[in-house]
């Protein structure tokens, strides 16, 4: 990882009334570049999805040259759901998840591609699926693609490739549509292209993952940003990679304490009793996350956490 840059404003402190009214909840994550027409009717599609439920969007712009920071900041002026983000320059989809993710408020996790190309219709079904089986990560599996010849022969070798490596038992790791504890995703190591490998990368902490098949739709405006070296040749060095970490993990490593009991149990009444006297709970606003800024804090000087983001209004 490089150390990177980009010009800063922006704020990632949130008040303690935003953080409980998605106690529970979801904090959906859209990573775009240069999706301006593509935007406004795929977050449209997550508000009728998620009605009646707890939920964010947070959009990174992740450098567009076309009218996506724009649109998006105006749109959240009527949208109090709806917290956009922008990067000056592109670090891509994985660094932009990363960012969004340590800036939810949710309790879980979705991703979507900013192409439109998944429907936010299949996340109900992917909650729920988590919630009955008690899963981690619930990963789309693209049963019937919308894509070009060449775009579906690359990725099918390349999750070929991938699923015989790893063994990560995930027939379509690079779908864009899956659901995660967000709990579960920050204790992943970042590097970039990581989004391509969660599920394995999930495993290998023990983690419970399980595929569901999902729509694919055709892409209707703009043009893909990856090609058949990108999916394959590219990939092919980061897989080697991940099969370091996975080989060396060595968790799921159950504690007991003196009474016998496991140590997550120990932990868990631990945070009730904190939860009860109000000493506990989960802290969203702090420290201020990736580079960002409030003001009055200075952006971090190594690796990913040089990558500042912009936010709207913030000055």
């Amino acid at each position: 990882m490089n150390p990177s840059t980009a010009s800063t404003t922006g704020s990632s402190r949130q008040a303690s009334s935003d953080d409980a009214s998605l106690s529970g909840g979801i904090s959906v994550l859209i990573p775009g570049r240069d999706e301006r027409d593509n935007l406004p009717g795929l977050i449209a599609e997550v508000h009728a999805a998620l009605a009646g439920k707890r939920y964010e969007i947070i959009v990174i712009d992740d450098g567009s040259s076309d009218d996506s920071w724009r649109w998006l900041k105006d749109a959240a002026l009527d949208d109090s759901r709806l917290r956009p983000f922008h990067h000056d320059t592109s670090f891509g989809q994985s660094t932009s998840i990363w960012q969004a993710a340590r800036l939810a408020r949710g309790e879980w996790l979705a991703t979507l591609d900013g192409d439109g190309q998944n429907d936010p219709a299949d996340l109900p079904d992917m909650l729920s699926l988590a919630g009955l089986e008690g899963l981690d990560l619930v990963a789309g599996h693209r049963t019937e693609r919308r894509d070009d010849a060449l775009k579906r022969v690359s990725s099918r070798l390349a999750n070929a490739i991938r699923q015989a490596l790893l063994h990560d038992d995930t027939p379509d790791t690079g779908c864009g549509i899956k659901i995660i504890r967000r709990d579960v995703f920050l204790r992943l190591p970042y590097f970039d292209h990581m989004h391509r490998f969660l599920p394995a990368l999930v495993r290998a902490q023990g983690g419970q993952v399980k595929s569901l098949p999902v729509r694919h739709r055709e892409r209707v405006a703009g043009v893909s940003k990856y090609g058949f070296f990108d999916r394959l040749w590219v990939g092919i060095s980061d897989i080697v990679g991940v099969m370091w970490l996975v080989r060396r993990s060595r968790l799921p490593s159950p504690l007991q304490n003196t009474s016998g009991h496991a140590a997550s149990e120990a932990l868990g009444h631990m945070q009730g009793i904190m939860e009860s006297t109000g000493q506990g709970g989960t802290d969203n606003s702090g420290p201020i996350p990736v580079g960002m800024t409030d003001g009055a804090t200075e952006s971090g000087s190594t690796d990913v956490d040089d990558v500042v983001l912009q936010q709207p209004g913030v000055r």
